[in-house]
């Protein structure tokens, strides 16, 4: 029976989609404020100088269209004259002075929290990475000296303004005159002993206490996630609740929350409140959707993204790291991907270190900065179903769904490249992209679909040398952007020629490299002064109470577990380095383990939990002597190279098999072998004197 609903849903929404007719551009107005050069003018190759376009975009949309109707509350939204909703966004572009010299495509850089991140992630750019404007921030200029535009919206309502942190001006639902309440969960972590914190993560605002909410809301602490909630009386803490300058209607508030005997390091306080005036936030991936169709078709008043009255960009491709890998994700699976006339917008998608995720984007009272991690964040709606691309039948709930099905249903499903690092698999059930819900199989990834996983390599890859933070070992520097460089290029020759780009590379179930997390499992070998895990990041299916899945209201707080879905990882070799997976050069011939998880040292709090996101590098011995005497079972570099010069000699072999299978560019190679000269150059030091 609920398949056959579900059938008869989707076709009449497709029979909708038909009926479209035509209608007028969803972005009504670009507002450009200025132009300007970019870093200090210089000329980037045969492409040469490039320009900062920077301004905002004024939206307004259909609420009565299909395309539409999957924007929880957006009925509730105000309408103008016109009985369109109106929202605004801020604008950033990078694009060549010479428009006739891009190369047609758009990169979307979906900025997280406020971030854009592409050029640290394609440039390797440092700097000013939310104003970028000089030399330095270009980086080594991958972007420019291809000819890219690079684009980054407005999309997130809760961030504060300032830091250049771009922003989405959403509207407020609202019942009639009356405002729409509602209770809100916010988790805190703190990272160290204060008396004083934001409830949400800094430079975001929280929704706006009522006073019946600022009396009755309650507060709880447990060390672990799995520990009771103890109950804080209520006189012992107070919140603060203040308006950023100038206040505008669809700002979030700050709302901070003081405990004066001190929230603790790592522990997990949860603060449950009423609160008003949610937004429609929803509008986030229309404000996508609207600005890349405009950039393509050309139209909105005032459309700077034209020569001679014609647009110049045909292809659009979008990245989007963690938080906004999660966010392209739901994109896809709300099917937004078709604009308000029925036509393709993005013809490429990377999410990136998204792991198996969703997010609280697109619901009453959403927290779009809310994740799901081991440690932190917990049972929020991000890792939810569907997790894969293909369409899968859930066991937990009896849902049946993909996250390609609405697009493929409208054909407006773009390429997808879905790239993770090894922590995803420990910390955001990054397994279940690939297989079923249950762990069992693996999933059959669709012909429009890539997946890469690289192995070696946490969320973020660490500078170098790298530090413990809150870990008990030092983070991992394994670096997989030359991989993203490689990919990208290969993704836009897919949307334009057609020409398929490098195969999927991650572990299976089937071949024996995709294994419960166990160590017996893994295989994961005995080293001097390492702990194992004893807990990994698995998802819940969670009951938020009987309006979510129909209306996107979250009544159960927190909400009650139905059951979980079970996550798997790569296995190990002899040195504790994953298999199945894409290695970085310096991984796969390696100086050292390079894991994708880390437990929290006791400073930091909640020993052995997890640090999220966070993967170890554990440096081999430099000589058999020093191995054994240690008990190291792994191989010293003195067994496995005996020399600087063989170890670049066969790390330089790497990555010419990487160039050659298509994962790598000309350029990476020399400069992979470089840095690893000189990251590697003391411990052979060592060995040299030691011989």
């Amino acid at each position: 029976m609920k398949s056959a609903c579900r059938s008869i849903l989707l076709a009449a929404w497709l029979t909708a989609l038909v009926m479209i007719g035509t209608s007028r551009a969803e972005v009504v107005r670009f507002e450009i404020e200025r132009i300007e050069p970019f870093a200090d003018g210089k000329s980037f190759g045969q492409i040469g100088p490039y320009e900062r376009v920077i301004g905002r975009i004024h939206y307004a949309i259909d609420p009565a269209l299909p395309q539409n109707q999957m924007i929880r509350d957006l009925e509730l939204a105000p309408r103008n004259e016109d009985g369109r909703v109106e929202f605004q966004a801020d604008l950033f572009v990078l694009l060549p002075k010479d428009r006739s010299k891009a190369n047609g495509a758009i990169l979307h850089d979906v900025n997280n929290r406020g971030n854009k991140l592409a050029l640290a992630f394609f440039n390797n750019a440092g700097g000013n990475r939310n104003d970028p404007r000089n030399e330095k921030d270009a980086g080594n200029g991958f972007l420019m000296r291809h000819g890219f535009t690079v684009v980054s919206n407005g999309w997130d309502g809760e961030l504060l303004p300032g830091g250049h942190r771009m922003q989405l001006r959403a509207p407020v639902a609202k019942d009639g005159p009356n405002p729409i309440t509602g209770r809100v969960r916010c988790e805190i972590v703190p990272t160290r002993l204060v008396t004083r914190i934001d409830v949400n993560w800094a430079n975001h605002g929280s929704y706006r206490p009522t006073e019946q909410g600022l009396l009755e809301a309650t507060l709880t602490a447990r060390e672990r996630a799995a520990d009771e909630r103890q109950q804080i009386d209520r006189q012992r803490w107070k919140l603060h609740v203040t308006d950023v300058e100038p206040h505008t209607a669809g700002q979030l508030p700050r709302v901070e929350l003081e405990f004066s005997s001190g929230l603790k390091s790592g522990w997990i306080y949860e603060l449950i409140y009423e609160a008003q005036d949610p937004l429609v936030h929803g509008v986030c991936f229309a404000s996508l959707r609207d600005l890349v169709s405009a950039m393509k078709s050309g139209e909105g008043e005032g459309n700077p993204f034209l020569i001679a009255g014609k647009p110049f960009l045909t292809r659009a491709h979008s990245f989007g790291v963690s938080q906004t890998g999660r966010y392209l994700r739901e994109f896809l699976y709300t099917g937004f991907n078709q604009d308000e006339r029925g036509r393709k917008v993005l013809d490429g998608v990377m999410p990136h270190v998204s792991g198996g995720g969703l997010g609280s984007f697109n619901h009453r009272f959403a927290q779009p900065t809310r994740h799901v991690c081991q440690h932190d964040h917990h049972q929020y709606p991000a890792d939810r179903f569907p997790f894969a691309y293909e369409v899968q039948s859930d066991p937990l709930s009896n849902q049946r769904a993909g996250l390609l099905e609405r697009v493929a249903a409208t054909n407006t499903a773009p390429l997808v490249m879905h790239t993770q690092s090894e922590a995803e698999y420990w910390t955001r059930s990054g397994s279940l992209v690939h297989t079923d819900p249950l762990g069992q199989r693996d999933a059959d990834i669709p012909p429009n679909v890539r997946v890469y996983a690289f192995g070696g390599t946490q969320h973020g890859p660490s500078g170098f040398p790298p530090s413990k933070g809150a870990g008990k070992y030092a983070a991992n520097p394994g670096d997989y952007r030359p991989f993203l460089r490689a990919l990208l290029l290969a993704l836009d020759r897919w949307a334009k020629t057609g020409t398929q780009p490098p195969a999927s590379v991650f572990p299976t179930v089937s071949d024996g490299t995709l294994v419960d997390w166990s160590r017996e499992a893994t295989r994961f070998p005995a080293i001097p002064g390492v702990e194992y895990p004893g807990v990994i990041q698995q998802p819940s299916l969670f009951d938020y109470g009987s309006q979510w899945l129909s209306h996107g209201i979250i009544e159960k707080h927190p909400p009650l577990s139905l059951g979980d879905y079970k996550v798997l990882v790569p296995r190990c070799d002899s040195d504790g380095n994953v298999l199945g997976c894409l290695l970085p050069a310096e991984v796969a011939v390696p100086v050292a383990t390079h894991t994708g998880w880390n437990l929290r040292n006791e400073a930091a709090g909640a020993e052995n939990e997890l640090v999220s996101l966070k993967g170890a590098y554990l440096p081999f011995a430099v000589t058999k002597e020093a191995r054994l005497s240690s008990g190291d079972s792994r191989k010293s570099l003195e067994e496995r190279y005996g020399s600087i010069d063989e170890y670049l000699r066969r790390l330089r072999a790497q990555c010419i098999v990487l160039r050659r299978d298509g994962y790598l560019l000309d350029e990476d190679v020399l400069r992979i072998v470089e840095q690893q000269k000189t990251r590697t150059q003391s411990q052979f030091e060592q060995l040299r004197a030691g011989k």
